[in-house]
């Protein structure tokens, strides 16, 4: 799926957004012992498949954002199961990221759809 809007990116996998909240003895235990969410994390993902193409850590309804690869939306479910299994997170969400080629191609079948309609005369609904 190589065409990522706006980026550099290229991938022949579906891309994933995660966004979650930690709990607040998750943060207050990040404040005594600092460390990389991020690479705290990594493992988990890797281990199901998927591999992490940026992170970081927006102000906001979310404390962590991470884009990574995978090869399935069943993948992706385990990845959000793995890291709410782990008890850090209060809220999690996973949005599926589509490529420029993905877009455009969802664009001309809609354009498609949206054409058989016009063509369609009125009465010929049932």
């Amino acid at each position: 799926m190589p065409g990522w809007a706006g980026s550099t990116i290229l991938t022949t996998m579906p891309l994933f957004m995660y966004q979650a909240s930690y709990t607040a003895k998750s943060m207050a235990e990040q404040l005594k012992e600092p460390q990389d969410p991020v690479e705290t994390i990594r493992p988990a993902l890797e281990d199901l498949g998927a591999t992490i193409v940026v992170a970081g850590f927006p102000f906001g309804d979310y404390d962590l954002m991470v884009v990574y690869e995978a090869p399935d939306d069943m993948t992706a479910a385990s990845v959000a199961m793995a890291v709410a299994a782990a008890g850090e997170v209060r809220s999690g969400k996973t949005t599926r990221l589509l490529s420029g080629q993905e877009l455009l191609e969802s664009l001309r079948k809609r354009r498609i759809i949206t054409s058989r309609k016009a063509r369609q005369p009125h009465n010929s609904r049932p």
